[in-house]
């Protein structure tokens, strides 16, 4: 087991939003964490990288607590985080904002080199010297796993890759998600397009209202019409 959350609540100021959220994640797994808008997806994300940390309950990183850890100090234990805003750098281009993350990066095990990210994304390996403010809402999204990638990361968090992309792109953002797994990069995968979800994951987690209200296989979840309309269905 890589990540073990048991038992968070996370406020936002006086404002409650996680309620006793628990879950775990294997090594090569791809985890789902679905819902609606609104339910508690980026924060329990934002809750395991320490941007808003849990003041109650517990984050274990391979059976180490992290949860009172710096972002920086979790990135460099190998959790990998892409924003739902993908926060690129739009002043510098694409093989910039790559590099920088390689120079950041505190893993002695350099797995993931330039090369390999452009071979995994050769649409940016041709726009290599174009600004990120310059590149289409795809592209940045490639930008920002690749990004993350540089970082040599055993588990990324992906909040929401899909959101705000036109469908063909986001068939191709599947593929190269796909192609990760063939990596053994483990990932935990926040998304409010269940569809695109299930069909990456093995597992997944439904969330509502802060809470998870249903746990299981994706066989399970796409045979459960009940919960299917009850939790994903907007």
């Amino acid at each position: 087991m890589l990540l073990e959350v048991e038992n968070i609540y996370t406020s936002y100021g006086l404002s409650r939003v996680l309620f006793g959220i628990s879950l775990n994640v294997n090594e090569g797994e791809v985890v789902a964490l679905l819902g609606r808008n609104g339910v508690g997806k980026t924060t329990t994300l934002r809750s395991i990288m320490g941007l808003t940390p849990p003041h109650i309950g517990s984050v274990k990183w391979i059976g180490k607590e992290i949860s009172r850890l710096r972002p920086y100090q979790i990135a460099r234990l190998g959790v990998g985080f892409v924003p739902e805003d993908r926060r690129i750098f739009s002043d510098l281009t694409v093989w910039e904002n790559l590099d920088v993350a390689k120079k950041v990066s505190g893993i002695k095990e350099q797995k993931w080199t330039m090369d390999r990210v452009f071979e995994l994304f050769p649409d940016l390996s041709k726009l290599s010297s174009r600004r990120g403010g310059n590149l289409s809402g795809g592209e940045q999204q490639m930008l920002a796993i690749a990004r993350t990638l540089m970082g040599h990361p055993k588990l990324c968090l992906l909040d929401e890759p899909s959101e705000g992309l036109a469908p063909l792109v986001v068939q191709h953002l599947a593929e190269q998600i796909n192609k990760l797994k063939t990596e053994d990069l483990t990932i935990l995968l926040s998304e409010q397009n269940s569809e695109f979800a299930l069909d990456l994951s093995d597992r997944a987690y439904i969330l509502e209202k802060g809470e998870i209200r249903y746990e299981g296989s994706v066989e399970d979840i796409m045979k459960d019409e009940d919960i299917c309309r009850s939790f994903l269905t907007i």
